[in-house]
């Protein structure tokens, strides 16, 4: 093992090792990962005040601290991060349009994209 990581070099509980067949590895706090990742938006979140900036605005219910952890509803899930991506990107100072529920997917996704590669 030594010798694969060199010298005196120790793997925390996030590295990652792969087996004979290539596949990957994840430490024991791998599945939580997401959860810490949910916890950490909805904070900075909060303190844009994005409750009152985006969610009211558009008559929207404040959504659960782990609401994008776990795919619940797809649909609903893609709609609230269009919605909170362009408000984010609109809050930083770049205009941009609110998609609308039943926009194309993929029109969305790609607006959202070029709009931060212009950042």
């Amino acid at each position: 093992e030594e010798a694969a990581w060199g010298s005196g070099a120790r793997r925390g509980a996030g590295d990652r090792d792969e087996d004979e067949e290539g596949a990957v590895e994840r430490g024991p706090d791998a599945a939580y990962h997401g959860f810490v990742l949910m916890e950490d938006l909805m904070d900075k979140l909060k303190l844009l005040n994005y409750e009152e900036e985006a969610l009211r605005r558009h008559n929207m219910r404040p959504f659960a601290r782990h609401y994008f952890a776990l795919p619940t509803n797809p649909g609903e899930q893609f709609f609230m991060f269009c919605t909170l991506a362009a408000w984010l990107i609109t809050k930083a100072g770049h205009p941009f349009e609110q998609p609308q529920e039943y926009d194309d997917p993929n029109a969305v996704i790609s607006n959202i994209l070029s709009e931060l590669r212009s950042f």
